[in-house]
């Protein structure tokens, strides 16, 4: 069968996208990378920006879950837009020194968040060529890593000469720059937007609306299997996100600076292990055998980070740093790709905001769980076992029943 032909102007389409992951996944990443510097002045422990992290997930699960009448009625770039504003709003609430605050703007944050995955993968499933399809979701979640190194290299510069309040002046500056960027593709890439959606409370708490995405993902238990798989990748991926920074400040003695230069090379390897990997699984037409490989591999790179001490040198966690870039971090373009592969022709928005739901407990259950395990022990060393055990299930999902 011939496939359909790619929507003229889908490269422009793409860069959007891609320009809106970053922006949003560099709202997530503002609070692990200045968390040091704020428990220091605000007195908190390590546990704290765990709570923040997994906080910030249960707001993006919030949007997928009650979310898609905002979807329907204003079209994905819309959706995507005000999620980006929602997120500075979230940034405002970290200013008071008020653990509650800083928790109701990580949530705020996070439900910002929510669009990114359900709305980029609606566009991008009607405009690109679907025999590029996983290289390009994975262009798109090079994103992520993208807005990673913004805030890895950028903030703690500005942390050190002017406070960590002032990084999330230039946070917010950043983030209005790319809402405004974006606002030409809208109309074209929202013309099938839904007008007369209801916006009122009944829609979006309506159990219809509620269980519309997990209804999604009872059609194809493939679809739900890949996204357990998801889940368990997350988890890991989760915990080096929020953790990789104040482990390297608080336990191998790093400064800001140099810790946030671990984050940014783990980031920076990401965008080109996302690419790669995309470009394998489209090359390759295995997919479900690329993530098996990559959930081995990502338990063994956290494994190797549960042996790191203050002698090791400076290069080798750097080092282990870039591997992780690729094996922990650059799953989630081939995985949203098979998502939207496998999932009920006309429901692709629905599944995917199924599948990231359960994607994101992985998101919510990693850092959560490292963070007590750091308040009942003082230890990171099991927390970093509890990626590599998670990496350990995510395989045995897919040996036990291969997909195709």
């Amino acid at each position: 069968m011939k496939e359909p032909p790619a929507t003229p102007g889908w490269v422009s389409a793409l860069s959007a996208m891609i320009i809106v992951q970053m922006a949003t996944a560099f709202l997530t990443r503002v609070t692990p990378t200045i968390a040091p510097a704020m428990s220091a002045e605000l007195g908190w422990s390590d546990a704290v920006i765990g709570y923040l992290s997994s906080i910030s997930t249960v707001g993006s699960i919030a949007f997928l879950v009650m979310g898609a009448p905002i979807m329907r009625r204003f079209g994905s770039v819309r959706a995507l837009q005000l999620g980006l504003a929602l997120g500075i709003f979230g940034l405002c609430f970290l200013l008071p020194p008020l653990l509650p605050v800083a928790m109701a703007g990580a949530f705020l944050i996070g439900l910002g968040y929510g669009p990114s995955s359900p709305a980029g993968s609606d566009v991008l499933h009607r405009i690109a060529p679907p025999r590029h399809h996983a290289l390009i979701f994975s262009l798109k979640q090079a994103g992520v890593p993208a807005g990673g190194i913004v805030a890895g290299l950028a903030l703690p510069p500005i942390v050190a000469a002017y406070g960590w309040r002032a990084s999330l002046l230039f946070s917010a500056a950043l983030v209005v720059a790319v809402i405004l960027v974006v606002q030409p593709m809208r109309r074209r890439l929202d013309a099938g937007r839904d007008q007369g959606q209801s916006l009122e409370p009944g829609a979006f708490l309506s159990l219809g609306n509620v269980l519309e995405p997990l209804r999604a993902l009872r059609a194809s238990t493939s679809v739900l299997r890949i996204a357990a798989v998801g889940a368990c990748l997350a988890i890991g991926q989760g915990i080096w996100f929020a953790y990789l920074i104040t482990f390297a400040v608080s336990e191998l003695g790093y400064d800001l600076r140099a810790a946030g230069l671990a984050f940014a090379v783990m980031q920076a390897t990401g965008v080109f292990g996302r690419v790669l990997l995309g470009w394998l699984a489209d090359r390759m037409r295995a997919s479900v055998r690329l993530l098996a490989f990559v959930c081995l591999a990502s338990g063994a790179t956290s494994l190797a980070l549960m042996l790191a001490t203050p002698a090791w040198p400076s290069w080798l966690l750097y080092a282990l740093a870039a591997v992780a870039g690729i094996t922990v971090s650059s799953w989630n373009g081939v995985q949203i790709a098979e998502i939207a592969r496998r999932s009920p022709s006309g429901l692709i928005r629905e599944a995917a905001s199924g599948a990231t739901i359960v994607v994101f407990l992985g998101y919510v259950v990693g850092p959560l769980s490292f963070a007590l395990l750091v308040a009942a022990t003082g230890r990171f060393d099991l927390g970093f076992l509890t990626c590599a055990a998670a990496g350990l299930v995510g395989f045995l999902l897919l040996a036990t029943k291969r997909g195709t």
